[in-house]
């Protein structure tokens, strides 16, 4: 038998956040953003998913190419741009758009043979300090652009630093506004956080990423709050049990310690399968149905649970590490990261099932 350990990917939740999406940002045109391997889902697998958005956001050239191999015809953005001029040619013949943030990249642009142009986003630097132009050059680069030979069309994005908090938008987006005084091109702003929030913020294009795949960017707002469904669930089984007398312990270094006779199942799944290491006891883990908590200390192939209070639970008792009934971010707060992170981390010797269960079944 195969070790009873996969992550099932249910395409209807998808569709599903995809139309929160829509309800939240009405008069907005949306790129799903798709990068890491669509956050650890698996871009080819998710794709037909995500039919009713207007393109895909993503920084590998190499993705962006296979999808257009796929036959994908809607608007692909690569995030990051190019790194170099060489890429330009397959960008341009391959009709990819791309992110302009430095002067740098004006300039290959601007001596770029090409025999398509290109549809250019230019990134402002509102207060991210990651990637951009300053606001005060946007308006001399913008001119130089629309100049450019190898331009097609501009477009305006920025990228917020707080989106998730109260008040977090309102500086950058006065800068992103003075910036863009008098420039009559489309802009994007909102990236999840903004989608939620787009009566405030605006714009043209949204980018949301990851509130499609059913996880919250909001601290003190659940993706459940917000009318996401979990798309990746990581389940496994128990594969033993143990009982342990007090005073024994469980795992490496001994960090748990019965204090009382305990039962403890032990499950398939670990840090070479993606679960966060750190993790520490207590992090909730469902069995049976049942909420229990981690014990000891997570190991690269199993955890441990400690089954005291559920007495049914037995050797081959269904697990639900995180995902319907277990959201992500729950898992991830306790482990002292993010949802982000452990949907990105699932490793390639994790089986995948593509399940398509209503949004009704997911509530059930």
């Amino acid at each position: 038998m195969a070790r009873p350990l996969h992550a099932e990917v249910n395409l209807a939740a998808l569709r599903a956040n995809l139309a929160v999406v829509r309800r939240c940002a009405p008069e907005a045109q949306v790129l799903a953003v798709v990068k890491a391997n669509a956050y650890g889902h698996g871009l080819a697998r998710v794709l037909p998913a995500l039919a009713d958005a207007d393109g895909l956001a993503l920084i590998e050239l190499d993705a962006a190419l296979a999808l257009r191999e796929q036959r994908y015809t809607r608007r692909i953005l690569l995030l990051e741009g190019f790194f170099e001029a060489a890429e330009l040619p397959e960008i341009a013949a391959r009709r990819l758009a791309v992110v302009v943030h430095d002067a740098d990249q004006v300039r290959m642009l601007e001596t770029a043979q090409l025999s398509r142009p290109v549809e250019v986003f230019i990134k402002v630097n509102t207060g991210m300090n990651r990637l951009g132009v300053r606001p005060g050059e946007l308006g001399s680069i913008a001119e130089r652009l629309s100049r450019c030979d190898a331009v097609a069309a501009l477009r305006l994005m920025t990228h917020f630093a707080r989106a998730d908090e109260e008040d977090g938008i309102t500086e950058q987006l006065e800068v992103f506004d003075r910036a863009c005084a008098g420039l009559p091109y489309p802009r994007s702003l909102a990236n999840s956080a903004g989608v939620v929030r787009y009566e405030e913020v605006g714009g043209d294009i949204v980018r949301p990423g990851i509130m499609l795949y059913g996880a919250t960017p909001f601290a003190d707002r659940s993706a459940e709050m917000l009318g996401l469904a979990p798309v990746m669930t990581l389940r496994s089984r128990i594969i033993a049990i143990q009982q342990l007398e007090p005073g024994e312990m469980v795992g490496y270094g001994g960090s748990h310690v019965a204090d009382r006779r305990q039962r403890i199942g032990v499950i398939a799944c670990g840090y070479g399968d993606g679960y966060p290491r750190h993790a520490p006891n207590g992090t909730p883990v469902v069995v049976g149905g049942s909420r229990v908590p981690m014990v000891g200390r997570v190991s690269m192939d199993m955890i441990t649970v400690d089954l005291s209070d559920v007495p049914r639970a037995s050797v081959g008792t269904p697990v639900v590490l995180w995902g319907a009934g277990l959201p992500v971010d729950e898992v991830a707060c306790a482990a002292s990261t993010v949802g982000y992170e452990l949907l990105c981390a699932v490793a390639p010797r994790v089986p995948v099932e593509v399940t398509t269960t209503s949004r009704v079944d997911l509530e059930v």
